[in-house]
């Protein structure tokens, strides 16, 4: 096939514990979840073996080609299996620097959609996702996981729908700065995520136990996702945290429409967004009268 379209799905850490240091890498312990906020991505198969990429909305027009992380993929997916290369169309709709794994989500989509367009299986190309980044294994399917170690221990948890609002600041947090901070404070604090994932599947209504544990260093290094935190929590919600090194905060709630009904009354200075998780796995293809035929080697992914 010479054209693949996938939508790369934003996530959230519902909980994020720091369980030590291996080799230079922090080890963590996270429930993350996909939700319906997406970018979309295009590959275009070339004839040579560049890669090219076009970032569109977002303000992704001014990531470095470098730094991109859909290059870095594009380029080691080639490397590794000797393909052609492929011209990268990303269309944003996750916010930069908040969290949500924008920039990991695009990479899993890019490395999966070539895997399509050159017929190599997922478990063939899944170190390479490890190596991109931490989130981008799990990014690969999404869903609801428990992620261990560097992000490659993953365990696959049974769906559930979840309703948010997030509350995204208009600046970013680095990630790598954050984690730095994060060292230089030298607090520890204790885990979470074993409780939060039994009151998860417990079908008891109540507070759920949902912390992170970057959440004091990102605020020194941008008070306003603390700001974001208590705006999201004003509202009484079932939880509410911050999603990886911030910036955006969100809040579960019970329905979609406490969650809408929520950011209906929300008069802060974020960005208010309504999700729901999301499985892409399960999510199917809408096949478009438009689209062109797998004659002409086009794949509409329903990821």
């Amino acid at each position: 096939m010479n054209v693949v379209r996938r939508n790369a799905y934003a996530k959230l850490n519902l909980t994020l514990d720091i369980t030590g240091e291996e080799g230079g890498y922090h080890l963590l312990d996270s429930l993350a979840v996909t939700v319906d906020l997406s970018d979309r991505v295009v590959l275009r198969r070339r004839r040579d073996g560049l890669v090219t990429a076009a970032m569109h909305g977002m303000g992704s027009e001014s990531i470095p080609f470098e730094e991109n992380n859909a290059v870095r993929a594009a380029e080691r997916f080639r490397d590794e299996f000797h393909t052609s290369g492929v011209d990268i169309t990303v269309y944003k709709n996750i916010p930069i620097g908040a969290g949500l794994g924008g920039s990991s989500s695009d990479a899993a989509a890019v490395i999966a959609g070539m895997g399509a367009m050159f017929s190599v299986k997922q478990r063939e190309y899944l170190p390479i996702a490890a190596e991109i980044g931490s989130d981008v294994p799990f990014l690969l399917d999404g869903g609801l996981a428990r992620m261990r170690g560097r992000g490659e221990v993953l365990e696959r948890l049974p769906f559930l729908p979840l309703s948010f609002l997030l509350l995204v600041p208009g600046q970013g947090v680095g990630t790598a700065e954050c984690y730095r901070e994060y060292d230089r404070r030298g607090e520890t604090f204790a885990p979470c995520t074993e409780a939060a994932l039994s009151a998860l599947f417990s079908g008891k209504k109540g507070e759920f136990p949902f912390e992170n544990h970057l959440f004091s260093a990102a605020c020194t290094l941008l008070p306003a996702v603390r700001t974001a935190y208590e705006e999201a929590a004003a509202f009484s919600p079932l939880a509410a945290s911050m999603t990886g090194s911030g910036s955006a905060a969100f809040a579960l709630f019970e329905t979609r429409e406490l969650a809408e009904w929520a950011a209906s009354r929300y008069t802060g200075k974020f960005r208010a967004i309504v999700a729901k998780s999301v499985d892409p796995g399960k999510i199917q293809a809408s096949r478009s009268p438009f689209r062109l035929s797998e004659e002409e080697g086009t794949e509409e992914d329903r990821t």
